[in-house]
């Protein structure tokens, strides 16, 4: 039994003082008590104030090493998405396997420092430069899984379907054949994944993810949502103002509204973006019981747009963080740049506060809820039975001084960055300990090797 004891804490929705958290050797946590004097127990770890874990849902592992390098405007004097997608193809095509693996590691390290603990990886490179299969088809996958198991994040791995490029069922590109599959290769993949994630951790899990109405059929889609079952389910939806045009022009519907007409979205679901919807496709996402999956420094990276945020939690919607092009892992900074976005459109301040909680605890409690659904995953709360997936705050920050309750997570995001973070536990497992991942040395090294390596590649 791992025992930890926290000055404050937040357990269900309520800050207690003096608390008692009890992880047994399955990585949940075992039983959540109040001990005001911890004295005359056996104590493993101290921490200035306890919280949840969130799941960071939608990373690109491999695109943390392309960080920095696509800050140049092209030839055209133009640099949008559809530029940065190119380069991204490119830096693609040099990639094997030992690199995806390490990179891989390297990002989910720094998403554990950062407060997340586990993420939802959004998976879509199958195959070998030219689009050949590997000789184990789900080569790559379990790349992503043995990385998880050296960085010790919890994992939803979320195999993509991507099968043509564009609405019009043209071939993929050259710098796609790696993400291509039919619908018959993909259930293929799909179950040897299943297999392989229960031979690793035993929180890690399986959903599907058709990638986009650009590059997944009708029939694709259809393909996917049954072959997910009760788990999740994953997909792009209306990132581009180019994308909604191409499947109005294809389909006769923008997408929310096609995909709304055409399945039953439901809580399985998890919506990547959605920063091009009019008011009421953002009423008819916020009631489906799905998850808005935001993740804002990629989409100010990326020129996106800004996610219809007051109306669609006006509306009772969900929504979780992610990081997606990891440019920059900082749980702190996608929740101050969601909120931050909100008030430069709307020129005014606190906008997604509700009338009883702060900003901070709003974008918190939104994260660690939608997180945890998105992911399949039993965490996003301090709870007898829960994954013990924890995080702590150093309270010795000159921003956390005398700092309390909502305060605190006022402070974090909006004052704070990673410093902050001081413990984090997945599963159970103490990974982030003095704000040093336990493996930072080892995983580093692997990933500085990679780097020059691909430096010479490219």
């Amino acid at each position: 039994m791992q025992r930890i004891w926290a000055e404050q804490a937040l357990i269900e929705g309520r800050w207690l003082s003096g608390v008692l958290v009890e992880i047994g050797s399955d990585g949940r946590i075992a039983d959540v008590s109040a001990v005001r004097d911890p004295k005359d127990i056996r104590i493993d770890s101290r921490v200035g104030v306890l919280l949840p874990s969130p799941t960071n849902l939608h990373s690109h592992a491999f695109q943390r090493a392309m960080a920095g390098m696509t800050e140049r405007r092209g030839p055209s004097g133009m640099d949008t998405f559809w530029t940065w997608r190119q380069l991204m193809f490119r830096f693609l095509e040099a990639l094997t396997p030992d690199d995806i693996e390490a990179i891989t590691s390297y990002v989910q390290m720094e998403m554990l420092e950062a407060g997340y603990g586990s993420v939802a990886e959004f998976h879509y490179v199958h195959h070998q430069p030219g689009g050949a299969a590997y000789d184990e088809p789900a080569e790559l996958s379990a790349r992503v899984c043995a990385a998880a198991s050296r960085s010790g994040i919890g994992l939803t791995l979320l195999p993509v379907l991507y099968q043509q490029g564009g609405c019009d069922g043209r071939p993929l590109a050259s710098g796609q054949t790696r993400f291509g599959n039919s619908v018959d290769r993909y259930a293929e993949l799909v179950e040897r994944v299943r297999s392989m994630a229960n031979g690793q951790r035993r929180d890690f899990r399986v959903g599907v993810a058709p990638h986009s109405l650009r590059a997944v059929t009708r029939e694709g889609i259809a393909a996917s949502v049954t072959l997910a079952g009760d788990g999740p389910i994953h997909m792009h939806l209306a990132e581009q103002v180019a994308e909604v045009e191409e499947v109005e022009a294809a389909y006769g519907r923008r997408p929310t509204e096609w995909l709304f007409d055409n399945h039953g979205v439901d809580e399985r679901w998890c919506l990547i973006h959605c920063t091009q919807m009019m008011g009421d496709e953002t009423v008819m996402l916020a009631r489906s019981g799905a998850v808005a999956g935001l993740c804002p420094i990629t989409e100010s990276s990326l020129g996106d747009g800004i996610f219809n945020g007051a109306e669609y939690l006006a509306h009772g919607g969900q929504f979780g963080i992610g990081s997606d092009s990891n440019i920059r892992i900082s749980l702190s900074e996608e929740l101050r740049t969601l909120e931050y976005s909100q008030r430069l459109r709307d020129r005014r301040r606190a906008v997604l506060a509700m009338p009883a909680l702060s900003t901070g605890r709003t974008l918190l409690d939104g994260a660690l809820v939608g997180g945890a659904r998105a992911a399949g995953r039993d965490s996003g709360r301090i709870a007898k039975g829960a994954w013990a997936d924890l995080m702590a705050l150093d309270m010795s920050s000159v921003d956390l001084e005398g700092r309390t309750g909502d305060g605190i997570l006022d402070s974090f995001v909006f004052a704070g960055d990673d410093r902050m973070v001081c413990d984090v536990w997945s599963a159970g497992n103490h990974v982030v300990e003095g704000g040093r991942h336990v493996k930072r040395d080892e995983i580093e090294a692997v990933y500085r090797r990679t780097m020059q390596s691909l430096r010479d590649r490219l």
